[in-house]
């Protein structure tokens, strides 16, 4: 198990984070917020690039800084941008890390035919990656960090530059993968995390949020969004006064879903809140601030 025990992180007199306690089993877990909220810190703490300035994190009971390489051994890392040697092919860059993790040569050779069918790279695992595409790129990172087997695989931002079909081949990779090992992946993309997510981590104002399953997380809106028909030149009126999380033209009505916590309207149809609804009432400030 891993344990984020009331972590804070400062720089200067900055915080980036404050008082974060959460508890890591098997399983896919979304550390799910707007980019600036403090994913990305979390992520390096867990991976020992940066150490808490309060609190510590946790394996099995052990300080990961003390456990030092014993650790690392263990653990998988994809970072947000993922740096590379265009002029490798794939099968020469995981050789090329492989031999820096100490991963017998044999070994090493067979552990990546396997991963590249699993990321769909197989055809191409002896062409050099300056001819890629960001979403093979991105793909020879998930290999990479699934080099050495982890009990512990974190990934930051995994899913940027692919598109819906590698999307939904990555979500299924990373079930299979649950089921041996602790998967933690930081994102901004809530359908990425929705469907896979044992459960869901959010943070605002350098705080934890939620965390929780899917399901719970998304009953703190029930009974508190609703769909209705709007007529064009009552839209500007209605935006001002409601918290709307979606809009789409419907012959010659624009259909909006929204959150209202009080008494419904005639024609207001309630619905069942999703996690996208969650997110975007949660952090309905900060992505107003962000346009």
């Amino acid at each position: 198990m891993l344990v984020v025990k009331n972590v804070s992180k400062q720089y200067g007199n900055f915080p980036a984070l404050e008082q974060i306690h959460a508890e890591f089993d098997h399983g896919v877990y979304g550390l799910l917020a707007p980019n600036g909220a403090g994913k990305t810190t979390l992520i390096k703490m867990l991976v020992t690039l940066i150490s808490p300035t309060k609190g510590e994190i946790l394996y099995n009971g052990s300080n990961i800084i003390d456990l030092d390489e014993e650790y690392r051994n263990i653990l998988g890392y994809l970072p947000q941008h993922f740096g590379y040697y265009k002029n490798y092919s794939p099968k020469q860059f995981l050789l090329y890390l492989a031999a820096l993790k100490g991963i017998d040569k044999r070994i090493a050779r067979s552990k990546i035919d396997d991963l590249l069918q699993k990321v769909a790279l197989r055809d191409v695992a002896n062409k050099k990656m300056r001819k890629f595409s960001g979403g093979m790129i991105q793909r020879v990172g998930i290999a990479q960090a699934l080099l050495n087997d982890p009990k512990v695989l974190i990934l930051d931002e995994p899913t940027a530059g692919l598109d819906p079909k590698e999307r939904a081949r990555f979500r299924h990779l990373l079930t299979e993968l649950a089921r041996e090992r602790l998967v933690i992946i930081s994102t901004h993309i809530v359908s990425d995390i929705e469907s896979i997510a044992n459960q869901v981590i959010m943070i605002k104002n350098k705080q934890l949020l939620y965390q929780d399953t899917v399901q719970n997380i998304c009953a703190t809106l029930n009974d508190n969004v609703y769909e209705a028909a709007i007529p064009f030149e009552q839209l500007e009126t209605f935006r001002k006064q409601y918290m709307l999380l979606s809009e789409k033209q419907e012959q010659g009505e624009m259909i909006v879903r929204f959150v209202h916590k009080g008494e419904a309207d005639v024609g207001w149809i309630p619905v069942v809140p999703h996690l996208e609804d969650v997110f975007l009432y949660e952090y309905r400030d900060d992505l107003q601030m962000d346009e």
